[in-house]
Protein backbone atom coordinates (compact mmCIF):
# COMPACT_ATOMS: atom_id res chain seq x y z
CA UNK A 1 0.00 0.00 0.00
CA UNK A 2 1.40 3.38 -1.06
CA UNK A 3 1.00 5.84 1.82
CA UNK A 4 2.03 9.49 2.04
CA UNK A 5 1.90 11.45 5.29
CA UNK A 6 1.83 15.24 5.26
CA UNK A 7 3.88 15.61 8.41
CA UNK A 8 5.15 18.30 10.75
CA UNK A 9 7.77 16.78 13.06
CA UNK A 10 7.25 19.61 15.57
CA UNK A 11 3.61 18.59 16.07
CA UNK A 12 2.96 15.92 18.71
CA UNK A 13 -0.17 14.64 16.93
CA UNK A 14 1.74 14.29 13.69
CA UNK A 15 4.56 12.43 15.44
CA UNK A 16 2.01 10.16 17.15
CA UNK A 17 0.32 9.35 13.84
CA UNK A 18 3.66 8.48 12.22
CA UNK A 19 4.59 6.28 15.18
CA UNK A 20 1.24 4.45 14.98
CA UNK A 21 1.79 3.74 11.30
CA UNK A 22 5.37 2.58 11.80
CA UNK A 23 4.39 0.45 14.82
CA UNK A 24 1.81 -1.21 12.57
CA UNK A 25 4.48 -2.13 10.04
CA UNK A 26 3.70 0.68 7.58
CA UNK A 27 6.40 2.90 6.11
CA UNK A 28 4.70 5.95 4.64
CA UNK A 29 6.49 8.44 2.47
CA UNK A 30 6.81 11.50 4.65
CA UNK A 31 6.20 14.89 3.10
CA UNK A 32 7.38 17.75 5.26
CA UNK A 33 4.65 19.97 3.93
CA UNK A 34 5.93 23.12 5.65
CA UNK A 35 9.17 23.01 3.65
CA UNK A 36 7.64 21.29 0.60
CA UNK A 37 4.18 22.87 0.44
CA UNK A 38 1.45 21.36 -1.70
CA UNK A 39 0.20 23.29 -4.69
CA UNK A 40 -3.35 24.54 -4.97
CA UNK A 41 -4.13 21.60 -7.28
CA UNK A 42 -2.74 19.13 -4.74
CA UNK A 43 -4.79 20.72 -1.96
CA UNK A 44 -7.96 20.54 -4.07
CA UNK A 45 -7.23 16.86 -4.81
CA UNK A 46 -6.80 16.13 -1.10
CA UNK A 47 -10.03 17.97 -0.32
CA UNK A 48 -11.79 15.75 -2.87
CA UNK A 49 -10.30 12.63 -1.29
CA UNK A 50 -11.34 13.82 2.16
CA UNK A 51 -14.79 14.88 0.96
CA UNK A 52 -14.59 18.17 2.88
CA UNK A 53 -14.65 21.90 2.26
CA UNK A 54 -11.39 23.87 2.46
CA UNK A 55 -12.07 25.42 5.86
CA UNK A 56 -12.33 21.93 7.40
CA UNK A 57 -8.68 21.33 6.42
CA UNK A 58 -7.54 24.59 7.99
CA UNK A 59 -6.01 25.46 11.32
CA UNK A 60 -8.32 28.40 11.98
CA UNK A 61 -6.63 29.18 15.29
CA UNK A 62 -3.37 30.18 13.62
CA UNK A 63 -2.42 33.87 13.83
CA UNK A 64 -1.92 34.02 10.05
CA UNK A 65 -5.57 32.97 9.61
CA UNK A 66 -6.66 36.06 11.52
CA UNK A 67 -4.00 38.30 9.93
CA UNK A 68 -5.19 37.34 6.44
CA UNK A 69 -8.83 37.87 7.52
CA UNK A 70 -9.87 34.47 6.18
CA UNK A 71 -12.99 34.14 8.33
CA UNK A 72 -15.26 35.22 5.45
CA UNK A 73 -13.03 34.15 2.56
CA UNK A 74 -14.40 31.97 -0.24
CA UNK A 75 -13.10 28.49 -1.01
CA UNK A 76 -10.63 29.51 -3.76
CA UNK A 77 -9.08 32.09 -1.41
CA UNK A 78 -8.78 29.48 1.35
CA UNK A 79 -7.05 27.00 -0.96
CA UNK A 80 -4.67 29.74 -2.14
CA UNK A 81 -3.94 30.70 1.47
CA UNK A 82 -3.09 27.08 2.38
CA UNK A 83 -0.75 26.77 -0.61
CA UNK A 84 0.94 30.05 0.24
CA UNK A 85 0.98 29.53 4.02
CA UNK A 86 1.09 25.76 4.62
CA UNK A 87 1.07 26.29 8.40
CA UNK A 88 -2.69 26.74 7.85
CA UNK A 89 -3.09 23.07 6.82
CA UNK A 90 -4.34 20.76 9.54
CA UNK A 91 -1.94 17.95 10.29
CA UNK A 92 -1.24 15.20 9.83
CA UNK A 93 -2.93 14.11 6.61
CA UNK A 94 -2.50 10.53 5.38
CA UNK A 95 -3.04 9.84 1.67
CA UNK A 96 -3.40 6.62 -0.25
CA UNK A 97 -4.90 6.12 -3.69
CA UNK A 98 -8.21 7.95 -3.87
CA UNK A 99 -8.61 8.20 -0.09
CA UNK A 100 -7.26 10.46 2.64
CA UNK A 101 -7.79 11.10 6.32
CA UNK A 102 -6.84 13.83 8.76
CA UNK A 103 -5.05 12.32 11.75
CA UNK A 104 -7.10 14.06 14.43
CA UNK A 105 -7.00 12.14 16.66
CA UNK A 106 -3.80 10.41 15.50
CA UNK A 107 -5.50 6.98 15.59
CA UNK A 108 -7.66 8.15 12.69
CA UNK A 109 -4.79 7.36 10.30
CA UNK A 110 -5.25 3.68 11.05
CA UNK A 111 -8.61 3.73 9.23
CA UNK A 112 -6.74 3.81 5.90
CA UNK A 113 -4.39 0.90 6.54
Amino acid sequence: MDLTLWHNPRCSKSRQALALLEDGGHAPSVRLYLTNPPSEDEIRAVLDKLGIEPRALMRTGEKIYRDLELKDADDPALVCAMATHPILIERPVLLTGDRAVIGRPPEQVLTLV
